[in-house]
């Protein structure tokens, strides 16, 4: 059976702050602290482990991601094997970083608007990358996520691939941030 792309909004870290707001009142007398997003609850079956914190997602996106993994990296720790703040702005280093990861690799990337890009849970989908650029998804000549070689430009648009739609505030952007975590 093939797999249909379904794409879930994560909730941007401003959201998080609002609905956090929200019910501030409510939270202080009847929930417990939130675990750090490095250690999850041991309650928690499905929970990642991280072995450094993310400078892209909240542990409220990490518990969402989580629950869309498929069932064979559900429970191996997130080693993050690129971050732009620490390995700079390089599709070249990035894909240096890369060198030698063969398992699944989970790329999330917030633009300068804050946008946390939309993620799919199926996992059968098309990558194409060379030295100037990286590329996700086609269709009428558009990818669905296109960036640039210094890592700093992308654009997003509708592609056939995924049924998407534009996965930011605007077709083009600029990267604030990019993590690549390996998922074993």
């Amino acid at each position: 059976m093939k797999g249909r792309w379904r794409y879930t909004r994560l909730p941007s870290q401003v959201d998080d702050a609002l609905s956090a707001e929200e019910g501030e009142e409510e939270e202080e007398e009847t929930a417990p602290a939130p675990a750090p997003v490095s250690a999850p609850a041991p309650e928690d079956p499905v929970g990642p482990q991280l072995a450094e914190a993310s400078q892209v997602l909240g542990a409220s996106e990490i518990r969402q991601l989580s629950l869309h993994l498929p069932p064979r990296v559900t429970g191996h720790p997130w080693s993050l094997a690129f971050c732009t703040s620490r390995d700079g702005f390089s599709l070249r280093s990035l894909y240096r970083q890369m060198e030698g990861h063969s398992g699944p690799v989970l790329l999330v990337l917030r633009d300068q608007d804050g946008q946390v890009f939309k993620w799919t849970g199926s996992n059968s989908f098309f990558v194409k990358g060379d030295l100037d650029s990286l590329m996700m998804g086609s269709g009428s000549g558009q990818f669905g996520l296109w960036l640039d070689g210094d890592l700093y430009h992308g654009g997003s648009h509708p592609c056939a691939t995924f049924n998407n739609e534009v996965l930011a505030r605007q077709e083009q952007f600029c990267i604030k941030e990019l993590e690549a975590w390996v998922l074993s």
